[in-house]
């Protein structure tokens, strides 16, 4: 019985207090002790109540009041705050008694309306994650950089002009993120940040790296986009690790000279590029994705055969009037865009056809290799070369018996340009294949044993009968590049799609697209979203053709709060 009038005084008590300041629901508290976790996301909280800083400190209500515990309920055994999940508010000011949670590891803060932190952050010593985007914060304290296992810093969406000299410091971070703020230069010390392997600047005002930047040998992404580039130091190549180089929207006129040996991706669409000169040309050993789209390019070098490993090229919307024959003798490129340049001598129809016809024709071009010929619709190419080229065929079932037999090798498969109606489960056997090519066909589904397909990385599906966006691809989580246009797809589900956290590239141009949901902006993977010839009314066309980065920033702006 007396348990009971306690439990009503307590009730009260929680109550009263309720209109003098914000206030936890007891019940996560009580859950926070046992786990060292407390989610206080999207609560409406204008400040951190005083009970969450001192959570670990004050000794819980019950055990004032003498209520007998069970085992589980020990208060005396309760556990560290270590998580502390706070986005979302409308928190204005981070108090100094955030150093009372010396146990926390991550601490997330993105969504609030800070526009300064207390340098008793700097006291958190443990912290290993801190997420800071969309404030208002101007500047960082000093203490910050005290901060040594700390792995992940997230600061986009600010209005950070600088970021601490000291940020060195931070020798264990491995990401970090200050994108959309009002960067102008880095400190001098950001190449002791040696642990770092992904680094966005991008949506600044930088006009210049600093050679620094070749100490991070570590890095693997580097997104230096919208900003204000005008050249990028060769230093940048003794980046040993870098893979991934985002450099759109800059003010580049030429290709950057960079010898790194792992570079496998360099976008510098949108820049003032006119040339494509031999020198930068052959330092690319390593290059698999090339994207040079929205630039003033005349002329594509014969030099581009030197580029063996390329295997898409995006040339789009530049002033290109011809193409090398030897374009074709590239072993490994499978996907050539070219729309928008002023080309003449090559029919419509052919460029209309897609990279594999293109390159057939430019084949037929080249006077050097008259053996060189596809031998004809059916032609299979070796197994051994780990790709197959099929054309002319009405059903997979025969064809995917035969495939079976190089299951361990084969790694590509085109069979765009067929009569196919349906994709036989069999061919989800192949389990290297890293990319399929199933343009220009009938097929309106795709078999759910396609996710089992876990190296797969691009997906080709224009031109075919599609109605919704197909289910498997949801679940096909290593999936980098979806293209699914010219087909009558009418929803996307944002929330699936978010699991694809490789997506970088979603073509869903000329669908029957109404609705675009706002939450689209939230795949923060993607870096290509082409939406054109949809039917839908908003984002309206002008926000559209800005590009994806303006796109992605205008649908998050739409998310209901």
């Amino acid at each position: 019985m007396s348990r009971f009038k306690g439990g009503c005084k307590d009730s009260l008590a929680g109550f009263k207090v309720q209109t003098a300041e914000p206030t936890v629901p007891y019940g996560l508290l009580k859950a926070a002790r046992k786990s060292g976790q407390l989610n206080l996301s999207g609560r409406g909280l204008k400040e951190v109540p005083q009970n969450v800083y001192r959570l670990n400190i004050d000794t819980p209500e019950e055990a004032q009041q003498n209520v007998s515990f069970g085992a589980a309920d020990r208060w005396w055994e309760q556990t560290d705050l270590t998580k502390l999940l706070l986005s979302s508010n409308q928190i204005t000011l981070l108090s100094d008694d955030i150093s009372l949670l010396p146990g926390l590891t991550t601490l997330d803060l993105h969504d609030n309306q800070l526009s300064s932190l207390p340098s008793a952050l700097g006291e958190l010593q443990n912290l290993q994650q801190l997420r800071l985007s969309h404030n208002q914060l101007d500047s960082l304290p000093v203490e910050m950089c005290t901060l040594k296992n700390l792995r992940s810093l997230t600061l986009q969406q600010n209005l950070l002009e600088n970021l601490p000299e000291d940020l060195g410091q931070l020798a264990n971070l491995t990401e970090l993120d200050a994108s959309s703020n009002q960067l102008k230069s880095l400190p001098s010390s950001f190449g002791c940040l040696v642990s770092l392997q992904k680094v966005n600047l991008c949506h600044n005002q930088l006009s210049g790296l600093p050679d620094s930047l070749a100490r991070l040998t570590n890095v693997k992404l580097l997104d230096c986009s919208d900003n204000q580039l005008t050249e990028i130091p060769e230093s940048l190549s003794e980046m040993l690790a870098l893979e991934q180089l985002y450099l759109r929207h800059n003010k580049l006129r030429f290709l950057p000279k960079l010898p790194a040996p792992a570079l496998k991706e360099l976008y510098v669409g949108n820049n003032q590029i006119e040339q494509l000169q031999t020198e930068q040309l052959s330092c690319l050993t390593a290059i698999s994705l090339l994207e040079l789209r929205n630039n003033k390019i005349k002329i594509v070098p014969e030099e581009i055969t030197l580029l063996s490993t390329l295997t898409r090229l995006d040339l789009t919307n530049n002033d290109i009037t011809s193409l090398p024959a030897s374009l074709s003798l590239l072993p490994n490129l499978n996907v050539l865009l070219l729309e928008g340049n002023p080309l003449r001598g090559i029919r419509r129809d052919i460029l209309s056809k897609g990279t594999s016809e293109l390159l057939k024709y430019l084949r037929g071009r080249v006077k050097e290799e008259p053996d060189k010929t596809d031998g004809g619709d059916t032609a299979m190419m070796l197994p051994s070369q780990a790709r197959v080229n099929v054309h002319d065929i009405k059903t997979l079932k025969l064809l995917a018996y035969r495939l079976v037999e190089f299951q361990s090798s084969l790694s590509e498969v085109n069979l765009g340009f067929n009569r196919l109606i349906s994709c036989s489960p069999d061919i989800c056997k192949l389990l290297q294949l890293t990319h399929i090519d199933l343009r220009n066909n009938q097929l309106s589904d795709l078999p759910s044993e396609m996710q089992n397909l876990t190296k797969l990385r691009s997906i080709i599906l224009v031109y075919n009968r599609f109605k919704s966006f197909p289910d498997v691809l949801y679940e096909t989580l290593s999936l980098e590049t979806i293209l699914l246009a010219n087909n009558q797809v009418c929803e996307v589900d944002p929330s699936r799609l978010m699991k694809l956290t490789h997506l970088s590239t979603l073509d869903l141009a000329n669908n029957d697209l109404l609705n675009i949901p706002p939450e689209l902006g939230l795949c923060t993977s993607l870096r290509c979203l082409s939406l054109e010839g949809n039917p839908f009314r908003t984002p309206r066309a002008a926000i559209v053709a800005k590009g994806t980065d303006a796109l992605m920033e205008y649908l998050r702006s739409r998310i209901p709060t």
